[in-house]
């Protein structure tokens, strides 16, 4: 299948990889990319360069997130002979990779040193992409539920003040580069937090939680497109109404935490599946929503507190046997 075909008749519902995977690439690398091409998975997200990782996508028609880690955008954005290496050697390289997106950081917060830097770093691997003739690839950022504010209903949503502060340049550069903003979106947490019940999470109908909007008298059904659409209405407020926005991560975890099971993950991500495929949310209907499961593996080993467990489990596939933990229905 060309890739081509698989833009306009796959499903929008994608994998996405963890950094945290890296020495897992190390060993197993090749055999991952024989998986994504087993389940004609057309795309796939990264969030740090693995140069055995981007070998084993050489050739595979798989579009590609790659993500520039948080702790490298003061020294991209202090020098654009840094930037211009750093895309030389992660992205120019691997010419017969098809890489889509980059994204600048992923979830900054005000007060880390990316945020000053974030702009900057931005305009320079920009810089870097046009000097390479790469400048076909988007420059984006990813943010995250939690930079706004006021999401009920999703019409007032808005930036938070702090994140507004130092995102306000970034969106100005989205909307010259026509770049989508890139969001991860977890309906999870609303129901770990006891904000939503369980079936307006999962996308199951006739949940008590459903709701018309006051303000445009637009009906929701689920906590995902009112996440969403708080999101567009954020971005209507700061100029940025043009915007598109890619859901860069999404999943639920199947043991851990409160609602955490292997039904509600297969629940979430079939009922996910469907739902970005049909007509979009109801701010802005018409065409699929492009989303990045989180994430192809459990991470077993990642360190964290008792009441934090659930942050382990939000693979589909078992890390050892690589097999599906539950049903998923690729295409």
């Amino acid at each position: 299948m060309s890739g081509v075909r698989m833009l306009a008749s796959s499903p929008m519902l994608l994998f996405l990889l963890s950094l945290l995977m890296a020495s897992y690439f190390d060993t197993t690398a090749g055999q991952i990319g024989v998986m994504f091409k087993q389940y004609s998975i057309p795309r796939m997200r990264m969030y740090g360069p693995n140069p055995n990782a981007l070998n084993a996508l050489r050739g595979s028609n798989i579009e590609f997130i790659l993500d520039v880690p948080n702790g490298d955008l003061k020294r991209l954005a202090d020098s654009q002979a840094e930037a211009n290496t750093w895309v030389r050697d992660n992205v120019q390289k691997y010419n017969d990779v098809r890489f889509k997106y980059i994204s600048v950081g992923n979830e900054v917060k005000p007060g880390e040193p990316g945020a000053a830097a974030l702009f900057q770093a931005m305009q320079n691997i920009d810089r870097a992409l046009s000097a390479a003739r790469l400048s076909n690839i988007k420059v984006s950022t990813t943010t995250f539920m939690g930079a706004f504010a006021e999401t009920y209903p999703p019409s007032r949503g808005r930036f938070k003040d702090e994140y507004r502060n130092f995102l306000q340049p970034v969106i100005g550069f989205l909307v010259n580069k026509r770049s989508p903003l890139l969001v991860n979106i977890y309906t999870y947490f609303g129901y770990m937090n006891r904000d939503v019940s369980l079936e307006f999470a999962l996308f199951q109908p006739n949940s008590n939680n459903e709701f018309t909007d006051p303000n445009n008298q637009l009906r929701y059904q689920n906590f995902f497109d009112a996440n969403l659409d708080s999101v567009y209405a954020a971005l209507e407020k700061s100029g940025g109404g043009s915007l598109d926005v890619v859901v860069s991560e999404s999943g639920w975890p199947t043991q851990g935490g409160p609602g955490a099971s292997v039904p509600n993950a297969e629940a979430y991500v079939n009922n996910l599946r469907l739902h970005v495929n049909k007509n979009g949310s109801p701010k802005r209907s018409g065409k699929p929503i492009e989303t990045y499961i989180f994430a192809m593996f459990d991470e077993n080993g990642k360190q964290t507190s008792p009441n934090d467990e659930y942050e382990k489990y939000w693979g589909m596939f078992s890390p050892t046997t690589r097999q599906l933990k539950y049903g998923v229905k690729f295409n």
